[in-house]
């Protein structure tokens, strides 16, 4: 692995990119005014490089995405070569690497799922899954959650129940969602204690159900990800399960974020021993280092278009330039051990942040499975009070978290903040030595949240 302060690349001009990026680009999930990024050069394991040749530890994937760290090299050979043999085919046609990464899936993926539809990325995963639920059961409904992100598409966006989805609800969204509550345990929406709580928020999917008719599948990040690292109570989702079944309502897991050993295991719902119907997921399947999503159903789910149209597709679904890398990934997670060092990393990780919490008063909560943790950030421990709602964040207000993001950045370390808590999932080779700094860098930076706390409550 290279090391933190390795000589930067030859000099570019730092200003020109950033100038030419604001003035012509969109960029995503924010107010286009006021947009000031940082020029990113190069990246290498777990560090990537400013224009000024500075190194950031990468404490977050990115976006929960290069669990293989950044440049691995077996990942990046197998792009070359399969531009070499062949940079692109219509989805029409069969190709060596869609073969091999078939083979490669049906050995990893949860048992039953074993057929495939690949795409590039992992909304376009979630609209495929979305299709294919209300095509194969003639339904229209989808049960969501209101702590969701399944995507930025119209389907996709749809069924999230997280803030983006505000700005264009009735504008670009399509009918028939329905929103479930969240196994939350924190801020348990029926405000009961676990386990005297008897699974209400399962339970409750059992009444909806019952209710509403008409829905095609319930639609769940099986670990919540950027809405908070929402990790569910053991019962939660074998009972899902156990109540879409009675219902005959198809399951889809968004294993988008969750999956490729972030939490531990190949997918999160191996934690439970749940089989979804379909399993979507991006992001990891490559390790971030070229786009490339999956949906991936049942075969009785593949038999009811056997005489009927599919009605779906892309012109670069199984794009061969992203099968072949995704069949070096998937070995190197077996070459490295990525999946029990996930475990193993994450135990530590985990312990080290219950520690920090009872140092810093405006912590609530920690919460996390593997190498995906949450710091959950407080104005008032006692009552369970957020620094920041949902509305501050559309409203472009400044966000504590944010603040303590900023103050991490300052110090070298890159952490995603997300409306009143901080996401830690470094990539999954993530040596000790830089957990424990990136660790020592949001100690120091929780200062700053603190402070606010002893100011007491703002007005």
């Amino acid at each position: 692995m290279s090391p933190p302060d390795e000589p930067a690349a030859p000099p570019v001009d730092g200003d020109h990119i950033r100038e030419v990026v604001r003035s012509t680009n969109y960029v995503t999930w924010r107010r286009q005014g006021g947009w000031n990024p940082l020029v990113i050069t190069r990246a290498q394991d777990s560090t990537f490089w400013d224009d000024r040749g500075r190194p950031y530890l990468d404490f977050s994937s990115q976006l929960m995405a290069t669990n293989l760290g950044h440049h691995n090299t077996a990942v990046v050979e197998a792009i070359a070569n399969q531009a070499r043999t062949l940079s692109y085919a219509a989805p029409g046609f069969a190709t060596e690497a869609r073969s091999r990464l078939s083979e490669s899936l049906l050995e990893v993926l949860p048992n039953g799922l074993n057929r495939f539809f690949f795409s590039t990325s992992g909304t376009e995963a979630n609209e495929a899954a979305l299709k294919i639920a209300r095509v194969a059961t003639g339904r229209s409904k989808i049960l969501s959650r209101h702590r969701s992100y399944h995507g930025a598409t119209a389907g996709s966006i749809s069924v999230t129940g997280d803030p983006r989805r505000k700005p264009v609800d009735g504008l670009a969204t399509v009918p028939g969602t329905v929103f479930a509550p969240d196994c939350y345990c924190y801020r348990c929406p029926f405000g009961l204690t676990y386990p005297s709580c008897d699974i209400a928020c399962a339970e409750f999917v059992d009444e909806q159900l019952t209710r509403e008719g008409d829905v095609a599948a319930m639609i769940v990040e099986p670990v919540v990800g950027t809405n908070g690292v929402l990790v569910p109570v053991p019962e939660y989702l074998p009972r899902l399960r156990e109540i879409t079944r009675a219902h005959d309502v198809l399951l889809i897991a968004d294993e988008v974020m969750s999956g490729w050993g972030r939490v531990g295991e190949w997918f999160a719902v191996d934690h439970w021993k749940v089989v979804p119907d379909i399993l979507t997921t991006a992001k990891g399947i490559t390790g971030a280092h070229i786009p490339l999503g999956l949906t991936a159903t049942t075969a009785a789910l593949h038999d009811t278009f056997r005489d009927r149209y599919f009605p779906h597709g892309h012109t670069y679904e199984a794009h061969p330039l992203t099968l072949g890398p995704a069949v070096a990934a998937i070995g190197e997670y077996r070459r490295l051990g990525l999946l029990e060092k996930s475990r193993r990393d994450g135990e530590y990780l985990l312990a080290r942040l219950l520690e920090m919490q009872s140092r810093h008063p405006s912590v609530g909560e920690v919460r996390g499975l593997g190498l995906f943790a949450a710091v959950e950030l407080v104005r008032d421990r006692e009552h369970r009070i957020p620094f920041n709602t949902d509305d501050d964040k559309l409203a472009g207000r400044p966000l504590m978290a944010e603040q303590v993001a900023a103050a991490m950045m300052k110090e070298g370390v890159f952490c995603v903040a997300w409306v009143s808590h901080l996401v830690i999932a470094p990539p999954l080779i993530v040596t000790r030595e830089e957990l424990d700094r990136g660790l020592e860098v949001l100690d120091r930076a929780l200062k700053v949240s603190d402070a606010e706390v002893r100011a007491g409550p703002a007005g």
